[in-house]
């Protein structure tokens, strides 16, 4: 849960890099919620709930998928390979589930590198 408030908080931030078990924790929580507001939405026979929550979460998912794809190195724009049925859902899936570029990238530091405390001797 810790991953998906952190994602909200800062929902038009679509600068800086985010890492990869950030990037689909938020996703699981999302996907969890739309599951359970088309489940609301079934029993009061309505589509008002789960689409508020997709308006809703629209700038956040761009935002955590831009910084995730600053992460391995990519622009976000490359989100765009939405638009392109199948093959483009699977090259961004492949994309977004790489791992960090080692040390700092044009988007900035690796946030996995930044997460390891140096050790003392």
């Amino acid at each position: 849960m810790e991953h998906y408030m952190n994602a909200l908080r800062s929902y038009a931030d679509f600068s800086g890099r985010n890492r990869r078990k950030a990037f689909w924790m938020f996703m699981l929580i999302n996907i969890i919620f739309s599951l359970l507001t088309s489940v609301i939405d079934g029993i009061t026979n309505t589509m008002f709930v789960s689409s508020i929550y997709s308006l809703a979460l629209l700038i956040p998912q761009l935002s955590a998928g831009a910084r995730r794809l600053h992460d391995t190195g990519r622009s976000g724009w490359w989100q765009l390979l939405w638009l392109v049925p199948v093959i483009g859902w699977i090259v961004l899936i492949v994309f977004l589930a790489q791992d960090s570029h080692e040390g700092e990238n044009d988007f900035g530091p690796n946030p996995k590198e930044l997460a390891v405390e140096p050790t003392t001797v």
